[in-house]
């Protein structure tokens, strides 16, 4: 499976961004979606997943502010990301598992990543 993020730039506080990651491979063994972010000094973060039957985790940092949603028909998953704040300024990855977990233990896949900048 092949992973390429895109989407990420320089925004305003309380501005959005779609985050995209398309992907291409033996995707069918894919069982779960995930975004994770990684801030200057700080160890990667678990942002958001979703699983293959739908259901949908996030943060507690971004629960209200940030969407995750596949498009099937284009083999593609996005990252809405609302209310952004300098907080959230990070490289975002997208990434897949055969399992239903998301812990950064269990991806089997990782795109590259998108660098999103929050200005004050």
């Amino acid at each position: 499976v092949q992973l390429q993020a895109s989407g990420g730039g320089l925004v305003q506080a309380g501005g959005s961004l779609r985050l995209s990651c398309v992907a291409s491979g033996n995707i069918f063994s894919i069982n779960n979606w995930g975004w994770y972010r990684q801030a200057p000094g700080n160890q990667r973060e678990f942002v958001a997943a979703l699983t293959s039957v739908g259901s949908t985790n996030y943060a507690d940092s971004v629960k209200g502010r940030f969407t995750v949603s596949r498009d099937n028909a284009k083999n593609t998953v996005y990252l809405q990301v609302n209310s952004l704040k300098p907080e959230d300024t990070a490289v975002y990855y997208c990434a897949a598992s055969r399992y239903l977990s998301d812990s950064e233990l269990a991806v089997d896949f990782w795109g590259q990543g998108t660098q999103v900048t929050v200005s004050s």
